[in-house]
């Protein structure tokens, strides 16, 4: 099958019934998206099916975005207060953090369950029992019976919160979609194209979703903001960061693992070697870019949280934390955030095993890629 950009937008629109994408700022990067698969992808039957529902739900609900703000033009006079982003490497410990962080009832996170479908607006009421939950629990339930080594991996709850990339991808300006399939042509694009308005529309998806059901502090997460941090900041002002912090060479192993891993759906095509020296190059400019962009700004608006001190001090390394930002953590937070930790022990989901050399890479060969990074952070454990 060969991905037809025109037929692509068609097929969203007879889906809605509506026909207005907004700004034409996304063509370009389905565009890119479409030659990615078609040319680079090397995808099965299987990979064809995931990448066309992929990216046809990313048009439709672009399209319903765009319509819910003609009929409610007022939902742009709402206030995103923060937000509080979670970054670092992936595999650094992001997604405990978050989901901690999203334990306490003062912020405001992107749900698993709201990201996929983020139309019509949730509402208060009816925002634990609204009929999208069971739908996402049942996407979990199938993609634990047809990949159950991702359950090792991460973890997935359709009320847990989960990174904004689905935002991201309604622009097509995404590194999740290289992490599912290889497209070498489509990242060295993202890596130098303008993303600004990806987070312009991405500040209005949480301004939909804030609208009729509150609060307004929110807090996000995905180790991808790293590439981008100027244009976030342009979006989102008053941006601040917890930024986590592992030792690269334990992170590159995960990161290769979980990719192999994931991209095996889409593709026969394995070659780990290729996939190490792409990935290592990845992240090391990830880096680059958010530590000059650290310097530049000034360290006011982060503050770091260590894998180590994460495992062993959950709670007291997130109210460091909170001082760091003068964010306030009350009693009930902590109380929450508690429970929260006491029922998502590490390794209650089994182990991730994986070993860097299959990747082509050592850890003396990391250590020093990410010279500057360990140098300036503790990164050890």
């Amino acid at each position: 099958m060969t991905f037809i950009v025109d037929e692509l937008e068609e097929g969203a629109r007879v889906a809605t019934g509506l026909d207005d994408f907004g700004s034409p700022y996304y063509r370009e990067g389905l565009e890119r998206t479409v030659d990615a698969l078609n040319n680079e992808a090397d995808l099965s039957e299987m990979g064809t099916v995931i990448q066309h529902a992929t990216i046809s739900n990313a048009l439709i609900q672009r399209l319903r975005i765009v319509e819910t703000y003609r009929q409610h033009p007022e939902i742009d006079d709402e206030v995103v207060g923060g937000p509080v982003f979670v970054i670092g490497l992936p595999r650094t410990g992001t997604t405990a953090l978050s989901q901690l962080v999203a334990s306490d009832p003062q912020f405001r996170s992107l749900r698993m369950w709201e990201s996929q479908a983020c139309t019509p607006p949730p509402e208060a009421s009816s925002q634990h029992d609204d009929p999208r939950i069971a739908q996402a629990a049942e996407s979990i339930a199938m993609m634990d019976s047809m990949f159950p080594r991702m359950r090792t991996m991460m973890n997935s709850e359709p009320e847990a919160p989960t990174e904004c990339q689905d935002l991201m991808g309604m622009s097509f300006r995404t590194f999740h979609f290289d992490g599912v399939v290889r497209a070498p042509g489509y990242l060295a694009w993202l890596m130098q194209c303008d993303m600004r308005e990806t987070y312009a529309f991405h500040r209005q998806v949480l301004k939909l979703l804030q609208w009729h059901c509150p609060p307004t502090l929110w807090h996000l997460k995905t180790p991808v903001h790293m590439f981008s941090l100027g244009a976030l900041v342009e979006a989102y002002p008053e941006a601040k960061f917890l930024w986590c912090h592992r030792d690269p060479a334990k992170v590159l192993g995960s990161v290769c693992s979980l990719i192999r891993y994931v991209r095996s759906w889409s593709s026969d095509r394995d070659d780990p070697h290729e996939l190490g020296a792409e990935q290592l190059q990845c992240w090391v400019e990830a880096v680059r870019r958010a530590m000059n962009f650290r310097k530049r700004f000034g360290d006011d608006r982060f503050t770091d949280v260590s894998f180590a001190d994460l495992n062993t001090d959950p709670i007291g390394a997130l109210e460091n934390s909170y001082d760091r930002l003068d964010l306030t953590f009350t009693d009930e937070a902590r109380r929450l955030v508690q429970e929260w930790a006491d029922g998502h022990r590490p390794g209650a989901r089994g182990e991730h095993t994986y070993e860097l050399t299959d990747y082509g890479l050592t850890p003396e060969q990391v250590h020093e890629a990410f010279a500057d990074y360990l140098a300036s952070y503790d990164a050890t454990a």
